[in-house]
């Protein structure tokens, strides 16, 4: 069975990291996969490019396709895409003939909302935020105005029903009422969205997560990683990161300072603590004297993704909402505990005190308790982390996920 895997970037972002991690699984189990791209970084043979010259107007689709935000004058920092700019896919797609058209973030003038109709393959849709069932926005945060018609649109403090919102899901509905999409989310929070959604309240969705090579993501023996990384070997480390960790207001870097501040009235020693922070750069500091903080920039290999959640004694996660975090799901194979908010697809990846500490939306004082209660845990006992390491064998095994994704393959041609 041949398989044509779409994502806009090969390895920026979480998306583009679960769609090749799934890409290459489905070939390890025997699949002719190709995941097509418009930002290809690699010398990978699998991960295909239109062309040269395609890659340099990739570079240019993502500001084209925002020009629409600047004439609403957006307010917000969170993204919304307009889905009006493409490349020319079909060509890829005639080229390559696939069984299967598996669509994954597709956004940043890779594909059109109108392009899709073209496609006369079978289409698998994961979706790995909320875009695909909004009039724009990725992440909804409390807005429910998907499951009408979006407009009023919080992001551009628009008080017009007929915004750019409304403009956007109404293509949606043109362009797509007739198409028929096979969907995924990784995870049930988002399932449940697509299915109160006003544009997809009548279609069927599975739940497949995310995989994770777990022979590459697994645990280092805590010193030997510490050593390699040049960290304390006596400090109690704390792990945060995303991309753009510091400045994606999603991430909940501000919360995470609120936490750290309640941290640090409840336990002694804070000058023994580190916290770590990568997927952002900055010189060296302390937040209010109190605790180490050390930044270390944007990761993007496995091997020292893994050695630095080997290294840390927890990771903590502020995010406002996720889909399913590869962060997390990286951490919980590497056997480190997590502490996270109880929002989003977050509550299936953390058991609640048996692999980390799900707190209150989005209480700080909580997720301070959450990483008292981690760090105070016995841990020669291992028992968070013998099951943070058990939860990613049971659920996330890359090899599980593409047979899972291989059956759903199947349902689709017959």
């Amino acid at each position: 069975m041949r398989i044509l895997l779409l994502n806009a970037s090969e390895h920026k972002g979480g998306a583009a990291r679960a769609a090749y991690r799934l890409h290459k699984g489905l070939r390890q189990a025997g699949l002719d996969s190709q995941l097509y791209v418009q930002d290809k970084v690699s010398d990978d043979e699998t991960v295909i490019i239109k062309s040269q010259l395609t890659k340099l107007f990739g570079k240019l689709r993502p500001y084209f396709d925002s020009i629409p935000n600047y004439i609403f004058r957006k307010s917000s920092l969170l993204p919304f895409s307009n889905g009006y700019v493409s490349e020319n896919i079909h060509s890829v797609i005639n080229k390559v003939e696939p069984d299967i058209v598996h669509l994954h973030w597709i956004n940043q003038g890779f594909a059109s909302i109108k392009t899709l109709k073209k496609i006369k393959k079978p289409i698998v849709w994961t979706l790995h935020d909320s875009w695909v069932f909004t009039g724009g926005c990725h992440i909804p945060m409390s807005c429910e105005k998907y499951t009408q018609r979006c407009g009023s649109c919080v992001l551009f403090k628009s008080g017009l029903s007929w915004d750019l919102s409304r403009i956007e899901w109404l293509r949606k509905k043109k362009h797509w009422k007739n198409l028929d999409f096979t969907f995924v989310t990784p995870s049930r929070w988002l399932a449940e969205n697509l299915r109160t959604s006003s544009l997809f309240y009548d279609r069927d969705v599975s739940v497949i997560p995310n995989g994770i090579d777990l022979n590459v993501y697994k645990p280092i023996d805590k010193d030997l990683a510490r050593k390699i990384l040049q960290l304390p070997l006596d400090n109690k480390i704390l792990l945060f990161g995303a991309m753009f960790a510091a400045s994606d207001e999603n991430k909940g870097y501000g919360l995470l300072l609120e936490a750290l501040d309640h941290l640090s009235e409840q336990i002694a020693n804070y000058e023994k603590y580190t916290l770590l922070v990568f997927g952002a750069t900055g010189a060296q500091k302390s937040i209010n004297g109190k605790i180490d903080m050390k930044y270390m920039g944007h990761l993007y290999d496995d091997v020292s993704l893994s050695l630095l959640y080997s290294a840390a004694d927890l990771l903590v996660s502020p995010s406002k909402l996720e889909n399913l975090s590869n962060v997390i799901m990286e951490s919980l194979a590497c056997g480190l505990p997590c502490v996270a908010f109880n929002a989003g697809g977050t509550p299936d990846l953390i058991d609640h005190m048996k692999n980390g500490y799900l707190a209150k939306p989005y209480d700080t004082k909580d997720l301070a308790t959450g990483l008292k209660w981690v760090l105070d845990r016995d841990v020669s006992s291992n028992v968070l982390s013998t099951a943070a390491r058990q939860k990613a064998e049971d659920c996330y095994d890359i090899k599980k996920i593409s047979q899972k994704y291989l059956e759903l393959y199947k349902e689709v041609r017959k």
